[in-house]
């Protein structure tokens, strides 16, 4: 008999050689219906995969994102089999599963493929899936898997780099294909199928190699799961905050200035400033001091922080000044130029903490391809911060900061989040600097913040900075999808870099330790999340424009232009829409605008110092005395 332990803790013993489906079975037949595949002892394998020793197991449904990776995973072979019947010639390269669906990498060779295929390959997947054919995993020599490819350069490519022992194939109905496993256990659990778009991908992501046709696609198991998703991505097209940016005229891109870097409009720049003074307000409360640092620095500044060996490759290439042969770099983070200010001061025990916070604008080389409107660009904002403190101030410092980052969070309308510990890979020490013991102890204080904050956290390996551990709030938008946001990271190792130093109450020189946080994270991704969260409709208080003044016609403009200035002095910002239009025109353009709310002046308000109110998408709220509006409207803006 071997030992089955399960999530919960709960230990079953078995017959050797039971599979995680005869596991499922014994808990209940209804899980056996639906279990699609399972981690033991962390591996994910078919259901079908005999257990030969005691082992810990997790059964995944299609509530489990390891289970969806199974199901999009075997849909993959389907799609690839389906290409195969109508392009028998086509050439296969690789089909992962990814965040949503699958794509396969296919060389159709002198033959097209686009929309027009779209169809059939469709249908075809699905008349193959109701065969309900089961994927059988078997391993093969590197000879024969060779053999099978002869013809075939790009899976001789992947094969060449295996050794006998790591090579399998997988089966299922007519089609076999280089696969590692993790399938369902048949295709019947396959119901619905959409080929989603087509696009180029040079092989192995090297633009050197041949471009290949990536064909993307989706599956679910079952058709109303299909027709809800493309009803979510017919939402997030009305949310891209690249189409609500310029139907906002927040922002916009011109190839003069270059790709990935936006230009803040006069309504965006508004916006901008809004959130840096609600940061700002907040962050002189806790004790903050703000900092400006340049836009470059010295290569050198780079070297020694460690970021010009990490990050070098995804850097602007250095700047070379004319006669002196100095060598600068746009600057890549903040932090390396806040360590340097640190240093201009000797320090005691008693001036500590220090926290050093600027929006300092960094600068990152992306390759073009990757650029995607304010989320992935080559120069951006951070409301940085970098908090310098004693060992046995860093747990308190820690969780002040998980409360201001919780505080924006509220005020931001941001209630669907986790925190995610993010710590080393264990199997890759390469990528980190510093001692195993000064990871331990960063490790262990972020752990107990949370603990101590009661927030719930996932651990993810391999997901540190460079230079440390970090808790990563992940936050769930009106879509249901999840963005990294807030960051909160542990540093013990760029004080030693740049031999930062404070004295003791021993009179001994002693080490800082450094907090790195920034709770929006990057100012132009927070805003395209913000955006695309709030469908355009920011919270009052953080509007561009909270008001539209509407006369109804010329004589009233003055009557409107003296109610915007009453608003001004109360610090409500607004504008009056005096074109000559039709009241009902410029309504319809004011709800289009998102703006909360319209003033209608006329005849009877002038008389009664009134404003005939209009709230977005809500409609008529009758009349109120100007005064009643600006308490109405300062209640609302309140913070939390």
């Amino acid at each position: 008999m071997i030992n089955i332990t399960l999530p919960d803790g709960s230990v079953k013993q078995f017959e050797k050689n039971v599979t995680p489906y005869d596991i499922a079975l014994s808990i209940s037949e209804g899980l056996a219906r639906n279990v699609l595949s399972a981690l033991v002892n962390n591996q994910q394998v078919e259901l079908s995969t005999p257990i030969t020793e005691d082992s810990t197991v997790q059964l995944l449904t299609w509530n489990d994102d390891l289970g969806k990776k199974a199901f999009w995973h075997s849909s993959a072979h389907l799609l690839a089999q389906a290409i195969l019947q109508f392009y028998p010639h086509a050439k296969l390269t690789i089909g992962p599963a990814i965040e949503n669906g699958f794509y396969y990498d296919v060389d159709f060779g002198d033959e097209s493929f686009g929309e027009k295929d779209f169809d059939k390959i469709e249908k075809a997947m699905l008349e193959n899936a109701k065969k309900k054919s089961e994927f059988k995993l078997y391993p093969v020599s590197k000879k024969e898997a060779l053999a099978e490819y002869a013809d075939n350069e790009y899976k001789t490519e992947l094969i060449s780099n295996l050794q006998d022992g790591e090579i399998t194939f997988c089966a299922h109905d007519n089609f076999t294909d280089l696969c590692r496993g993790g399938h369902l256990p048949n295709t019947g659990f396959v119901k619905a199928a959409k080929i989603m778009n087509v696009a180029g991908a040079y092989w192995r992501g090297d633009e050197k190699n041949k471009m290949l046709t990536r064909v993307y696609g989706i599956t679910f198991p079952k058709q109303k799961d299909l027709t809800e998703y493309l009803e979510l991505l017919e939402e997030a097209k009305k949310r891209d905050h690249r189409k609500l940016g310029k139907e906002l005229g927040l922002f916009a891109f011109s190839e003069k200035v270059g790709q990935g870097l936006p230009l803040w409009l006069p309504k965006g720049a508004a916006l901008r400033r809004k959130l840096e003074n609600f940061l700002l307000k907040q962050q002189q409360r806790l004790g903050y001091e703000m900092v400006v640092t340049p836009h470059i620095g010295q290569k050198e500044l780079y070297v020694t922080s460690g970021h010009y060996a990490k990050y070098g490759a995804d850097s602007f290439q250095p700047i070379h000044t004319p006669n002196e042969g100095e060598e600068f770099l746009l600057k890549p983070m903040n932090c390396p130029h806040h360590c340097e200010i640190y240093k201009t001061s000797q320090w005691s025990y008693r001036d500590l903490p220090k926290r050093y916070a600027e929006f300092g604008t960094v600068y990152r080389y992306e390759q073009s391809g990757e650029l995607h409107g304010l989320t992935r660009v080559r120069g951006f904002t951070q409301d940085d911060a970098h908090i310098f403190c004693t060992p046995d101030q860093l747990l308190e410092e820690f969780k002040k900061v998980i409360d201001l980052v919780l505080y924006v969070f509220t005020n931001l309308g941001f209630e669907n989040f986790s925190a995610q510990v993010s710590l080393r890979d264990p199997d890759n020490s390469e990528k980190y600097i510093g001692s195993d013991e000064n990871w331990a102890k960063a490790e262990q204080a972020i752990i107990t913040a949370a603990k101590e904050k009661e927030l719930p956290t996932v651990i993810e390996y391999g997901e540190a900075a460079f230079y440390g551990p970090k808790l990563d709030f992940m936050v769930k938008d009106a879509l249901g999808r999840q963005w990294q946001l807030g960051t909160i990271q542990v540093d013990y190792n760029l004080p030693e870099r740049f031999e930062l130093t404070y004295t003791g109450a021993d009179n001994e020189k002693h080490r800082p330790v450094m907090i790195h946080r920034a709770p929006f994270g990057s100012m132009e991704r927070f805003i395209a999340i913000l955006l695309e969260n709030t469908a355009g409709n920011l919270p009052l208080w953080l509007t561009p424009d909270v008001f539209t003044i509407l006369p109804i016609s010329e004589k009233y403009i003055e009557f409107g232009e003296k109610v915007l200035n009453l608003l001004a002095e109360e610090e409500i910002n607004g504008l009056i829409d005096n074109r000559n239009e039709k009241t009902g025109k410029k309504i319809r353009d004011a709800e289009v605008n998102k703006i909360p709310f319209m003033l209608i002046v006329g005849e009877k308000e002038a008389e009664n110092g009134t404003v005939s109110v209009r709230r977005h998408g809500q409609g008529d709220l009758g009349e109120m005395k100007i005064e009643d509006f600006i308490t109405f409207v300062k209640n609302e803006m309140k913070l939390n």
